[in-house]
């Protein structure tokens, strides 16, 4: 019935990781933000939990050696540390959404720098 298996699909760890999503909603309580599914603005002192997209930002940090992988994670720390301190993190988190793309971004998702 479903063809997950396709080159550039997403589907197969989607559907693998979006139930092991409860676990830390459950665990976190108060203290995280699942952006956008909790609105698009993350309240003062809250963590924000969102899916991100590495391939945004990779070719802006050298490879140094890490596999494709670890190249992944760095990107996305040093841009969320870089793009939060200089205030490009709130731009992308309130994205210029219409009101039905806002809509659907809270039941669906959204990717933070994705238009």
């Amino acid at each position: 019935m479903f063809h997950f298996d396709v080159q550039g699909a997403v589907a197969k760890s989607s559907h693998a990781s979006i139930p092991w999503l409860r676990y830390p909603y459950r665990q976190l309580d108060e203290r995280a933000h699942f952006w956008p599914f909790d609105g698009g603005v993350v309240p003062p002192g809250k963590s924000a939990i969102t899916e991100v997209y590495p391939a945004l930002w990779k070719q802006m940090y050298p490879t140094d050696g890490r596999t494709p992988d670890q190249h992944d994670a760095y990107v996305i720390a040093g841009w969320l540390r870089q793009a939060d301190r200089d205030g490009r993190l709130a731009c992308f988190l309130h994205s210029a959404l219409t009101p039905p793309e806002r809509t659907i971004a809270e039941v669906g998702g959204w990717i933070p720098g994705v238009l």
